[in-house]
């Protein structure tokens, strides 16, 4: 398989209880159940031609630890041959990410271990090269926050969080406007456009994405590539749409 290198597209698939589930502002509180069988989702993402899908554990991000959920394994071993899997959600150390890669994740995505300290970052990517790990930038306010976007997490200002982590060798983020997350309400450009500034690295935006256009001004601005998650669900978006965005 080869790494698409224009922007990628990258389907959401949030996994809670065996579900697949869109969440409000990562509010558990307000959770939409869109299918019970991942899986499934994922063969479908991967027959309309996705390059990659964004795998999330959400009882693992919500517990703090890495569940080993079956559906997570399910989806890389039904595509995991035809198209890049990447995974997130409580892996919040060193042993859990081996795992997900070794399991054939093709990248891990790191969040609150990493925001808290950017050396463990440092190690993973010294372990197992940049282009595997990624970290998640999930900013409330101009603070990247953890556990889960915890309302009690004061979190540390996102765009100094990222230059240390590029600092020890993190090349792709994936950044996510919280206070737009599964709202369809428009994707947050001024955020992007300030991590694209800094110049340190990739940056792969996620939250509000509704429209097509949506990803045009995304792409425009200069980011690697865009998550999409209730769009798809609800149909405001097609992936052979949303992946013409990233091709043309």
């Amino acid at each position: 398989m080869e790494r698409a290198t224009a922007f990628d597209i990258l389907p959401a698939i949030d996994i809670r209880g065996g579900h697949v589930v869109r969440l409000e502002e990562g509010d558990f509180a307000r959770e939409t159940v869109f299918g019970d069988d991942p899986a499934t989702i994922a063969a479908a993402f991967a027959d309309a031609g996705a390059a990659w899908i964004h795998v999330v554990d959400r009882d693992g991000a919500r517990q703090g630890t890495a569940t080993g959920h079956r559906g997570v394994d399910g989806i890389i071993a039904a595509v995991g041959q035809r198209l890049h899997v990447e995974v997130a959600g409580g892996l919040r150390d060193e042993a859990a990410i081996r795992d997900a890669l070794t399991a054939g994740a093709a990248r891990a995505v790191v969040g609150t271990a990493a925001i808290r300290e950017p050396g463990f970052a440092g190690r993973l990517v010294a372990a197992h090269g940049p282009g595997r790990i990624a970290v998640a930038i999930d900013v409330r306010g101009d603070r990247a926050v953890g556990d889960a976007w915890s309302t009690s997490d004061p979190g540390v200002d996102a765009l100094d969080a990222i230059r240390r982590l590029a600092d020890e060798g993190v090349e792709v983020f994936e950044v996510t406007a919280i206070e737009r997350d599964g709202l369809l309400s428009g994707p947050n450009l001024a955020l992007y456009e300030r991590m694209i500034r800094l110049g340190r690295g990739a940056i792969i935006a996620s939250g509000g994405i509704a429209t097509i256009a949506d990803l045009a001004a995304i792409r425009a601005l200069g980011c690697a590539g865009a998550i999409i998650g209730r769009a798809l669900y609800t149909g405001r978006i097609s992936l052979p749409e949303a992946l013409e965005v990233g091709t043309g």
